[in-house]
């Protein structure tokens, strides 16, 4: 037993050894960003608490979500676009030095229409300014056509002339991610912000083989965080034969998985070669699990209530928030004033939001 025991351990050590000298088997140019495992984990945290639906937790930042890794983190604008079940939330992470902006992924009706939907969405719409660069329409739309940028481009504004020339993290979860990378696209090419860092989860493919070189050339520091057998990386379609008439990934993809025997299991981070479509990472294992899609890094990604756009609010939080005419809500609170001033006046009904 204790021979069998042994043996066990020796081949787990065997394979994870292979594992992690393939992980470093890297196609990469020397300038390339390094992956960090600890932002990681504290990005998937913020890409979790944007699907609260409790907006008075969320904008004090008080959620069940909103500790841990997040801790501190000072919320400046909370957009919800009612219309197009989106929301979308810009802050400050003063740890990280840091603005962060997360995004929301899809709340239509259930996961699995929108994921059958992605089977069948083929390119449709031409990325301005390159002729070559075909989109996803819906993920373009979402973030451009939207309440949606508008107000994160005025409150990111605010943020970098209160706090200075900050580093800003762009990040989302499903199509979360697809609206974080054209967000983070956006702030590189129309915006001339330099100092941008992009890492999603779970994100679809948002557009062909073109518009992925313009992308990974203008937002080089970026990573797409993928998981096991979720299904949502393999979406829309990809297909050999085709390269430019199909979607395909922008790099850089880090890959989790787990090796092991029995109850002997380690998570390897994998992280893949330039391509954005490593033959060796997610895109060796069938993509075919939700569940591996609603989970990364043990942390939940999803809406406490299923195929739900319901918000609750506290009607003392309705004095930081102005509703247009769609019925799109926006609470914002003035950098100046800190976390602890901003739960104190909601606790006493004060109305002096900015």
């Amino acid at each position: 037993m204790e021979r069998f025991r042994w043996l066990k351990v020796v081949a787990f050590l065997w394979l994870f050894l292979f594992a992690l000298c393939g992980a470093r088997e890297i196609r990469v140019k020397d300038n390339a960003p390094v992956y960090n495992h600890t932002l990681a984990k504290i990005l998937v945290e913020y890409a979790s608490a944007v699907y609260m639906s409790d907006l008075t937790e969320l904008f004090t930042w008080t959620c069940s979500r909103c500790n841990d890794l997040t801790k501190g983190f000072e919320m400046l604008e909370l957009i919800v676009d009612i219309q197009h079940c989106l929301q979308a939330f810009v802050g400050v992470a003063k740890d990280l030095n840091a603005i962060v902006i997360a995004f929301r992924g899809t709340q239509e009706n259930s996961i699995q229409n929108w994921i059958e939907d992605l089977f069948w969405k083929q390119l449709d719409l031409n990325y301005p300014g390159l002729p070559d660069a075909m989109v996803h329409h819906g993920f373009y739309s979402a973030y451009h056509n939207t309440t949606i940028r508008h107000c994160l481009l005025k409150a990111i504004k605010k943020a970098t002339k209160f706090y200075g020339n900050v580093n800003i993290m762009v990040t989302g979860h499903s199509m979360g991610g697809a609206m974080a990378s054209f967000c983070a696209l956006d702030l590189a090419v129309n915006h001339g912000v330099k100092n941008i860092q992009l890492m999603t989860f779970g994100q679809p493919r948002i557009g062909n083989a073109a518009f992925a070189a313009y992308f990974s050339e203008h937002v080089p520091n970026t990573f797409r965080i993928t998981h096991e057998h979720d299904l949502v990386p393999h979406l829309p379609p990809y297909y050999y034969y085709f390269p430019q008439k199909t979607y395909h990934h922008f790099p850089r993809e880090v890959w989790l998985y787990n090796i092991g025997l029995g109850s002997l299991v380690y998570t390897i981070e994998r992280v893949c070669d330039s391509s954005g479509e490593d033959p060796s990472c997610s895109r060796s294992v069938a993509g075919n699990s939700v569940a591996d899609h609603l989970s990364y890094f043990g942390v939940e990604l999803a809406a406490e209530t299923s195929g739900s756009c319901r918000i609750v609010m506290d009607s003392l939080i309705a004095n930081y928030g102005a509703v247009d005419l769609g019925g799109n809500l926006v609470l914002s609170r003035d950098p100046a004033t800190s976390m602890l001033e901003l739960n104190s006046q909601i606790r006493s009904g004060s109305t002096s939001a900015s």
